[in-house]
């Protein structure tokens, strides 16, 4: 007997309405799970393509386009990454990961939108003040942000991945500038700047009440002290992860992490009797394939961990990549270097996508195309939680 691979997408259609009956979730992520629910099937209506040799038929139904389904992603992903072409520099690159502390979780689920903010602020900041000390490189650069929040066991782990080309602009000079080969500015300098501006900001906005320590841990202040006091004599984690030397390589790497959801439908193995099997790696153990199992409760929990708060940009760029004067800046780079601009990202999407809706060869008979034939319409009623 055939048996469908589960998904997230099967594991919520499947335990959504107990899970929601159980828990407190919020609006928006009962939105999240209706969407995830809803997505592919009926409900969203769809269109059907009829072959024009043979004459068979075939239902496609819509998808939900939310960015937190495992079932959205690669569309947006391709896309991104063929308009983002036109974005590198001709420098080595460089992928910098910020972490903090998981002491502060409890404060960061309290104010999720804020400590994101936070985070990327801190480590931009961080970015930009180093690099363009002549002590360590002396020049303006350019990246771009993207905020994760998991870890390999759907465990919850805010970091930032930055994507960091090795050069800049030398203002005082007019010239622009590379950086020595595989080196960029200081991990340790770059991780205490990073410790002491967001210690200090989130000090303040909790002195101002922009965050709340209502109903965490440290809601006794001397606790909260306490803790500070700890944060600023750790040595926080940031590292180089990777370097790249061309931007073909650079195109590629970002693909994994750019419109990465917390986990995806390929590493889920099963899900029985109140059980899930997912694939992770463990770091610890020579990054080996291990087999988690989770409570299906748990697994839902923590997926749902992951869902931002609402319209909260988790790509941001920075410094000369900035999207106020990113054209202007690539521009002057390139001809100081004598880079031709590439024109071809466009066709390299068309051809990705132009057999999206009439061109898809027939399945049974390798010979004619499926044309669409007509539409489904989406259904008033949808499933998942109220």
């Amino acid at each position: 007997m055939f048996t469908a691979k589960a998904t997230v997408n099967s594991i919520f259609r499947e335990h959504a309405e107990e899970f929601c009956n159980k828990h407190n979730v919020s609006d928006h992520s009962k939105k999240v799970i209706r969407a995830i629910v809803n997505c592919r099937t009926v409900s969203l209506g769809g269109r059907i393509q009829k072959c024009d040799n043979c004459g068979d038929e075939i239902i496609l139904y819509n998808s939900c386009r939310n960015r937190h389904c495992p079932q959205c992603q690669f569309k947006k992903k391709e896309k991104w990454i063929a308009e983002r072409r036109n974005d590198i520099f001709p420098f080595q690159y460089f992928h910098v990961v910020f972490t903090i502390p998981e002491s502060l979780n409890p404060i960061i689920f309290r104010n999720k939108k804020q400590i994101y903010k936070l985070l990327f602020d801190s480590s931009k900041d961080a970015l930009l003040s180093i690099s363009e000390n002549k002590k360590y490189f002396g020049a303006r650069i350019g990246f771009f942000s993207i905020l994760h929040t998991w870890g390999q066991k759907l465990n919850f782990h805010p970091h930032i991945h930055a994507v960091v080309p090795g050069g800049g602009y030398v203002a005082g000079k007019e010239k622009w500038k590379r950086s020595p080969e595989n080196y960029l500015v200081p991990v340790k300098v770059l991780s205490k700047k990073f410790r002491y501006v967001f210690l200090n900001c989130l000090k303040g906005m909790i002195d101002t009440g922009e965050i709340s320590l209502d109903n965490t841990i440290y809601e006794d202040r001397t606790i909260f002290r306490n803790l500070l006091d700890t944060l600023f004599a750790k040595d926080w984690i940031v590292y180089v992860k990777e370097s790249f030397k061309n931007s073909d390589s650079v195109i590629d790497y970002l693909g994994k992490y750019t419109h990465r959801i917390a986990i995806s439908n390929y590493r889920i193995i099963s899900s029985f009797e109140g059980k899930v099997k997912f694939l992770y790696r463990d770091y610890s153990d020579c990054n080996k394939e291990k087999i988690l199992d989770m409570p299906v409760e748990k697994f839902m929990k923590n997926f749902l961990n992951h869902v931002v708060p609402k319209r909260f940009v988790r790509i941001r760029y920075y410094g000369i990549l900035s999207n106020s004067t990113k054209r202007k800046e690539l521009k002057k780079c390139r001809e100081y270097y004598s880079v031709k601009e590439s024109h071809d990202h466009e066709q390299i999407l068309g051809k990705k996508f132009q057999n999206s809706y009439n061109l898809i060869i027939c399945a049974k008979c390798g010979i004619g195309k499926m044309i669409l034939s007509d539409t489904i319409p989406a259904l008033n009623i949808r499933a998942g939680p109220a």
